[in-house]
């Protein structure tokens, strides 16, 4: 006897939303998992619960504060097609930043800098100069990249903004407690959508995790 179209569809909608809910259980950094059970667990601990097939759906809904869609709608990719979240945001700042990455020649300097941002972000920034957001030149190397970190953050943040809460927080448990993109400033919000549309324009060139 045939099974029912929408009792099928009931069953496929019930085994998205699981995959779905262990994938982010076993993504999420550990600091959102420790801020929700106990500051005081260990690493290892952790990284032991995230593993747990049993365990993963029950730290999903506890990580998303009951936020899913019930009958389990809604649970296809990401904002980010699963993307690191931290590479979308040193994607971003380096936009931002990009008139400092074009003035950074010394050799030691760039070395220094793609050490903490990457050569992809670097190379990406420049690419993306006519967009850039910042006129203010940033010559220090180590002090560039946290700028570029904390612009790319929040703009991410600021960019999430606009999308439902599930969908927001789909994306920052992947980033650990703390980073600008929980609190984005007005400038971030203003950039945030002209930047990640280039972010997410980049990343459909490449090969999709989910």
């Amino acid at each position: 006897m045939p099974i029912p179209i929408q009792t099928a569809e009931r069953n496929h909608s019930f085994q998205l939303r699981s995959v779905c809910l262990s994938d982010l259980a076993a993504s999420a950094h550990p600091t959102r998992l420790a801020a929700r059970l106990d500051p005081a667990l260990s690493a290892s601990t952790l990284v032991q619960l995230q593993k747990s097939p049993r365990l993963q759906p029950r730290l999903a809904e506890l990580l998303l504060d009951n936020e899913m869609d019930s009958n389990g709608s809604g649970w296809g990719p990401d904002l980010l097609h699963g993307h690191d979240p931290r590479r979308a945001a040193l994607l971003a700042g380096s936009i931002w930043h990009a008139r400092s990455l074009l003035k950074l020649v010394s050799k030691p300097h760039l070395t220094a800098l793609i050490g903490h941002i990457g050569a992809d972000a670097h190379a990406f920034g420049i690419r993306c100069l006519a967009h850039a957001i910042a006129n203010s030149l940033i010559a220090d190397p180590e002090k560039l990249a946290q700028q570029i970190e904390h612009d790319g953050h929040a703009c991410l943040g600021a960019w999430l903004n606009d999308s439902s809460a599930l969908e927001r927080n789909r994306v920052l448990l992947r980033l650990p407690v703390g980073t600008a993109a929980e609190n984005p400033a007005p400038e971030h919000s203003n950039a945030s959508g002209q930047l990640f549309s280039l972010v997410i324009a980049q990343f459909e060139t490449e090969i999709r995790v989910i």
